[in-house]
């Protein structure tokens, strides 16, 4: 913890976001090189979303603004990444259609449980999606495989597991929301 008493959790969120960029740029353009760099960024990318939530309850500042922001940093890079992948041919459609129109619906239920004074919390269903999400991807990126293992293959079984989280989650949120209106 001491490497991160000067970072912010926000700032953590923010630079995940910012690396976004870079990292879409480095699968587009491929290679072997590039590609290992942007395998790299979405690790570290996947990281900073465990350490701010990390930092922000161990010291005690959860704040409006990272409760705004983290998710729709995770968003950012989980869906970005999918749809390089899909237009690169690396990931399939059907897993990234339902994963993109779930993350939609659940974003405009929170947005209308918001306005409503409802509080819809994150539960462990969406923490297991959102990694087995990043898994996925992770492998997908893997697109050199130098010891033989069928990472891609690893990686599109991941996806279509994530896909059913996904929809499992989403459910959750609806079924959560229903629960305090009615």
């Amino acid at each position: 913890m001491r490497l991160f008493r000067w970072i912010t959790p926000n700032q953590l969120t923010i630079t995940r976001m910012a690396s976004i960029p870079l990292m879409l740029y480095l699968i587009y353009r491929g290679g072997d090189e590039p590609n290992w760099i942007a395998v790299g960024i979405f690790f570290i990318a996947c990281m900073t979303d465990y350490w701010d939530g990390v930092l922000a309850r161990s010291r005690d500042e959860v704040s409006p603004l990272g409760k705004l922001l983290d998710p729709i940093a995770d968003k950012m890079l989980v869906s970005s990444t999918l749809i390089m992948l899909v237009y690169l041919g690396g990931a399939d459609v059907i897993p990234t259609i339902v994963i993109l129109m779930r993350d939609f619906a659940v974003s405009g239920l929170r947005q209308v449980a918001a306005v409503e004074g409802i509080v819809i919390e994150a539960e462990k269903g969406g923490k297991l999606k959102t990694t087995v999400q990043m898994l996925a991807i992770g492998f997908l990126l893997v697109q050199q495989n130098p010891e033989g293992f069928y990472l891609v293959e690893i990686g599109r079984v991941l996806l279509w597991i994530s896909m059913v989280l996904t929809l499992s989650s989403g459910f959750d949120y609806f079924r959560q929301y229903f629960r305090k209106v009615i």
